[in-house]
């Protein structure tokens, strides 16, 4: 009954939005990209299939949402997470940070949900979604209400060091319980509640996991700055104490000195496990190493035989004895959301040459997939050597499990990375009112309709020059040098 109300109340909110394609773009970005028009096609698609997954569920606190595109009656943390970051291109739309309400109020509040929370002890990194979220919207309001009126952010924060096997929650979640127990130096977990369903970093259990102490550094240098935004100097510098903590304890017990990397320890002696993935790069995106650090965890970890290679940020590295080249779930595929978990670390460290370099690989890799794959869509995860999707093993016979339609986070690729790292706006703010550019292409290309806070703007590249139009005054940042904007229309030669 359940799965039926779905589908239904999933085709009205389609035939709501639907229409005309120009009806569709409307409150969308719309790139232009002359050296690969199919990616634009692409993107499209991405955006298509994701207004799919805007569902509606009486009861919930926000009962529209969007939907990760696994199973109906659920709800999953990580998901709706990184889900934000590519609905943030049209808030208006896409309700990805309204998404976010069901679970603040369902846990902290204790709401009620009339769907599972699968994982309560999922990746808690709310407060980087939220402050990326806010850069797009320069929504001050909903910052005072997460950080001063309601507190989510820092009771997640609190919940996520607290929780146990033990604990009851007063609403559905998964049938393996809660499995994050916080013991000082670090957190035990599981794979499962990891999101890393299958990976190899199992063989070393039990163990501390360096995602789990990561994410919970990132939360608290985000819910730092997030308290700064609100006015709550008490809370900015409570979280900036946390966060030098963390950030000391990762880089005294899970930096290996002989790699330059990351990885988990060994509950029994605290030993590095040596297994890589690009859970190592959390710490990374938590602004946790030093610039000389950052420098020789990229040069080992995106090696061929590691990340690297031709499809890159697989979920293992490909010299690992469990490396599986059909991808067998995590065992090798490569999963949108911690490629670009990893993409957006490089980007901390200045190394935009590799994070975009390795985005338009994937990007390169999910296009041909979408080409020469029947179905023709969009996957859960991708075969990290052949243009398909990702297998996934079931005892000894190979099955392709994956999820098709997966925008859910695969829309990443198309939307976030096709226009992040490919067209190179790595970085747009609205409270500074500043578009920051990388510009690396040497076709025609830009984007037009670009919206961010009250600001509406096109930018094209075409011939050495840079035409512009903006609804109101900014400040365009190309390849770091600075250039006002004026409401209207004006042309712009920068250097080469």
């Amino acid at each position: 009954m359940r799965k039926s109300l779905f589908v239904g109340l999933s085709l009205l909110a389609l035939v709501a939005c639907s229409g005309s394609d120009g009806d569709f773009r409307k409150g969308i970005p719309s790139p232009v990209f002359d050296a690969r028009p199919e990616y634009v096609d692409f993107y499209w698609t991405a955006w298509k299939q994701a207004e799919d997954h805007v569902k509606y569920q009486p009861g919930l606190v926000q009962p529209r949402y969007m939907d990760e595109g696994f199973r109906d009656e659920v709800i999953w943390i990580w998901d709706s997470e990184f889900m934000v970051m590519f609905c943030k291109y049209a808030p208006k739309r896409f309700p990805g940070i309204e998404t976010l309400d069901n679970f603040y109020y369902t846990l902290h509040e204790n709401a009620g949900s009339p769907l599972s929370v699968w994982h309560p002890d999922n990746p808690p990194f709310f407060a980087w979604v939220e402050y990326d979220y806010y850069k797009f919207t320069g929504d001050k309001s909903h910052i005072e209400t997460l950080i001063r009126d309601k507190r989510f952010l820092q009771k997640h924060f609190e919940l996520f060091n607290t929780m146990n096997h033990d604990t009851v929650f007063p609403f559905p979640i998964s049938n393996d319980g809660v499995r994050i127990e916080y013991k000082g130096i670090g957190y035990l977990w599981q794979s499962w509640q990891s999101g890393m369903d299958n990976t190899p970093r199992k063989r070393a259990m039990p163990m501390y996991w360096v995602d789990a102490i990561g994410q919970q550094a990132l939360s608290a240098m985000y819910i730092s700055r997030l308290a700064q935004i609100a006015g709550d100097s008490e809370t900015e510098q409570e979280f900036a104490d946390k966060y030098s903590e963390l950030a000391e304890k990762i880089n005294r017990y899970y930096w290996d000195e002989e790699d330059h990397c990351y990885y988990d320890i060994r509950e029994e002696d605290l030993s590095k496990t040596h297994i890589l993935t690009p859970a190592s790069f959390w710490p990374m995106l938590a602004e946790v190493p030093s610039q000389e650090q950052a420098r020789d965890m990229i040069g080992f970890a995106l090696q061929d035989d590691k990340l690297g290679g031709a499809v890159p940020w697989t979920s293992v590295a490909r010299d690992d004895e469990q490396f599986d080249p059909d991808g067998n779930y995590w065992k090798g595929s490569m999963w949108l959301p911690t490629a670009y978990m990893g993409i957006k670390a490089l980007e901390k460290y200045g190394y935009f040459e590799e994070a975009d370099y390795t985005a338009e690989a994937i990007l390169e890799h999910m296009w041909q997939t979408y080409e020469q794959y029947d179905p023709h869509t969009i996957w859960e995860c991708y075969n990290p050597t052949r243009p398909e999707p990702a297998s996934k093993k079931e005892g000894t016979k190979n099955v392709k499990a994956v999820k098709a339609d997966f925008c859910g986070w695969s829309a990443l690729g198309p939307i976030s990375l096709f226009i992040e790292n490919v067209l190179g706006f790595y970085d747009v703010d609205a409270p500074s009112a500043t578009v920051r550019w990388n510009l690396h292409q040497s076709c025609r290309h830009g984007i037009k309709n670009l919206a961010f806070g009250d600001i509406t703007t096109d930018i094209l590249y075409e011939d050495g020059k840079v035409s512009v139009r903006s609804n109101k005054p900014y400040t365009l940042y190309i390849n770091g040098t600075p250039y006002s904007v004026r409401r209207g229309r004006q042309t712009f030669a920068p250097e080469p």
